[in-house]
């Protein structure tokens, strides 16, 4: 998992996950392959994530969230990534899961909101945006 190690971007800086797909290389097991874990492919997913690398965040995440659907974080992170690449119908999907598991999780109900909102899907986003707006305490008026 050590491929890319030597990336850079464009301007020069290393790719942010570069030593967390590296640390095998640490690990007293010199020439033996290294399994990334669901652990560590969340860790890297969150560096990609705050390197604004939100389609790379999405693809791990995506086999993140398959191996662990229970977890409300991978797949609130994947909603987002999904969110800033453009990606709103998938963004959407993920976000439904989890109103529908923790219908009091304030955040996915506002990026739920969000995402409609982004999609011109005003209306549809209008209670979403108001049961945020609940869960957080605020309230702003309505058009």
């Amino acid at each position: 998992m050590s491929d890319n190690f030597n990336d850079t971007w464009a301007n020069g800086g290393v790719a942010p996950d570069r030593w967390a797909s590296a640390l095998h290389l640490f690990d007293n097991g010199a020439g033996v392959p290294h399994e990334e874990t669901t652990a560590e492919r969340w860790e890297r997913a969150q560096l990609l994530f705050q390197a604004r690398d939100y389609i790379g965040a999405a693809k791990l995440l995506a086999a993140v969230v398959e191996e662990v659907p229970e977890q409300t974080g991978p797949r609130l992170l994947l909603a987002r990534a999904y969110y800033h690449s453009a990606q709103l119908r998938r963004a959407e999907e993920q976000l439904r899961v989890i109103v529908e598991r923790d219908p009091v999780e304030h955040y996915a109900h506002l990026m739920l909101g969000r995402t409609l909102e982004r999609q011109g899907r005003h209306d549809e986003a209008k209670p979403w945006m108001r049961m945020a707006d609940a869960f957080s305490g605020e309230f702003r008026d309505d058009d």
